[in-house]
């Protein structure tokens, strides 16, 4: 069973997507927040047990790609969906670079909501073939969000050692992280992930 937080300030969306929810066999609600602080706080209980969270960009309190931001050192295995009504080509491949594994506008079908949980719930990238197409998705579609994060971290110039001491890591993991994402790019060192990064315009 997919544990799914919801996180929308709007009533009226939260109770269509918990009925929405209800409606898969596999996926069950077990917690709602209606803005960024409430998440946070909820995040930092030790006995939150959450396979997903489902984030509303626009959120009052803390808005949610504050919360992304935090979330990546408070909850770093945490998938998050960011849910909006903004095209994704907008901010798909900003907030996949900030630590998101997914992104759904709310004009999308409500098929496509409940596979993008199910693909980030078991640690894959979801970003619908319309961002793809318009250029709003990074072409890493073959690196998990962890490895979408220490492909960030790489470009920024941080190191393997830095990267694993920033997040919680041994460097062994990091180190086997860099190797799929170097295979991913059919590439040989960092310097190459770089320099690819450069090239293909997914850097700020």
């Amino acid at each position: 069973m997919i544990r799914v937080f919801l996180a929308d300030d709007h009533p009226i969306v939260r109770t269509g997507l918990r009925a929405l929810l209800s409606m898969a066999d596999d996926i069950e609600v077990v917690g709602e927040a209606v803005d960024g602080r409430k998440v946070l706080l909820a995040a930092e209980r030790a006995d939150w047990a959450v396979d997903v969270l489902v984030l509303d960009i626009s959120l009052p309190q803390v808005n949610g790609i504050e919360v992304l931001r935090r979330l990546a050192t408070l909850r770093p295995a945490l998938p998050v969906l960011m849910l909006s009504m903004y095209a994704e080509d907008q901010y798909a491949r900003r907030l996949i670079d900030l630590g998101a594994a997914g992104y759904v506008s709310k004009d999308r079908s409500e098929d496509e909501l409940i596979a993008a949980i199910r693909t980030v719930a078991r640690g894959g990238l979801y970003v619908s073939r319309q961002a793809a197409r318009g250029g709003g998705a990074p072409q890493t579609s073959g690196l998990t969000p962890r490895q979408h994060q220490i492909f960030t971290l790489l470009v920024e110039g941080q190191s393997v050692t830095d990267i694993a001491a920033q997040l919680d890591l041994t460097r062994s993991t990091v180190s086997t992280h860099v190797g799929h994402i170097k295979r991913a790019f059919g590439v040989r060192t960092i310097g190459e992930i770089v320099a690819y990064a450069h090239r293909m315009q997914l850097t700020e």
